[in-house]
């Protein structure tokens, strides 16, 4: 087989449907509609979930909860996670963003205690976890609440 000689499968194009062009055509007069009512008009038809009246399921299901729209969203990082920076370096969110340990700084971030860290580090974040403040300060870190 030549490029040239490629051809579509058979069947795998169809004609598109050519409406209102006569009652020889087979889709005249009402343009394979049907006669009357909502979806033979022009913009016919219902919203997605309308359910013809009936209550919506969206309406029937009961709502559970809410969303604190003022909670403050922190960024976590584990112990470990700070392993890559060098003795005695002072670690603080502007530090931890540039070295892309974290990729973004919402409201602040917490030190988790998950892991083990070998380094001697002055860490600067908004929250700490009680065993990741121990494992620091067990390695000869400092602990700083910004």
């Amino acid at each position: 087989m030549k490029l040239h000689e490629l051809r579509p499968a058979e069947g795998a194009k169809k004609s598109p449907k050519r409406v209102g062009r006569g009652t020889g055509s087979g889709l005249g007069r009402n343009s394979g509609k049907g006669e009357k009512g909502q979806w033979s008009r022009s913009g016919g038809g219902v919203r997605p979930g309308f359910e013809g009246g009936q209550m919506p399921l969206f309406r029937r299901l009961p709502k559970r909860g809410f969303t604190n729209i003022f909670a403050k969203q922190y960024v976590s990082i584990n112990v470990d996670r700070l392993n890559v920076f060098e003795n005695g370096t002072e670690v603080t969110p502007e530090l931890l963003l540039e070295t892309r340990v974290i990729s973004k700084i919402k409201d602040g971030v917490k030190i988790l205690g998950n892991g083990e860290l070998t380094k001697n580090l002055t860490v600067k974040a908004t929250k700490f976890s009680k065993t990741a403040a121990e494992k620091i300060e067990a390695a000869g870190g400092k602990v700083e609440v910004i």
